[in-house]
């Protein structure tokens, strides 16, 4: 059956929200971000960290005005995914071991995967909905928007100095970040503090991961004592 003239209108809406809108634009920053990468290092790295700032500003704008959509969600945290997956692939092709960002990269996103998932099948209208998690860090992250802004930050902070750090040849990445630290006093705290972001990110991402797989098993053990 076709969709009415009201349900297309109404579907039109939603695609054209404020927050949506600027989840376009990200897209499109992104596209040019990464199609600028390896021939300005500076430029790419100033329109990666705007396309993240207005990744906070989406969701002030659907709160603001009420446009909070599912679509928004989606498209919101594949933009993330995929742009910060795209970023731990050129590093992992200049650090040693590469396989440490790639890693990361298969972290990022099987737990985010698994947590929105969990999240459908649990019923819940959001995956930061965790407010019945028995985990303190967890449930800190989720809970305290500046908490979780900080450890975001310091996880893309992090990379991007990676990135502005590279040479052409494969080097350590553990090495680089001393050397950073040690030959810069401005750059020192700024790598110590987004070093202690990251990490907790990361444990949060394991966490997440978790939670989400014994929600996955609890609703396979509570269907199957369904009569």
């Amino acid at each position: 059956m076709a969709p009415t003239f009201n349900e297309r209108e109404r579907t039109l809406s939603v695609y054209l929200y404020i927050p949506n809108i600027i989840g376009y634009i990200r897209v499109i920053m992104n596209c040019f971000a990464f199609a600028q990468c390896f021939s300005d290092k500076k430029l790419f790295s100033i329109l990666y960290f705007i396309s993240f700032v207005c990744d906070g500003l989406d969701g002030w704008f659907a709160r603001k005005f009420n446009q909070v959509s599912t679509f928004g969600a989606v498209l919101d945290m594949v933009t993330d995914r995929v742009s910060t997956a795209c970023l731990l692939v050129i590093l992992s092709q200049f650090y040693r071991p590469g396989l440490v960002f790639l890693s990361l990269l298969a972290l990022d996103i099987a737990s985010h995967w698994m947590q929105m998932y969990s999240t459908f099948l649990s019923g819940k209208a959001s995956h930061k909905d965790v407010k019945d998690s028995t985990n303190w860090l967890f449930k800190a992250y989720y809970g305290s928007r500046p908490f979780m802004a900080y450890c975001c930050v310091s996880c893309e902070v992090l990379y991007i100095i990676l990135f502005l750090l590279v040479e052409k040849e494969p080097e350590s990445v553990i090495r680089v970040l001393v050397d950073a630290v040690k030959e810069s006093s401005l750059l020192s705290p700024l790598v110590i503090l987004a070093l202690f972001g990251w990490a907790i990110k990361q444990m949060v991402n394991v966490i997440q991961m978790k939670t989400a797989a014994d929600a996955c098993v609890l609703y396979d053990t509570n269907r199957r004592r369904r009569p």
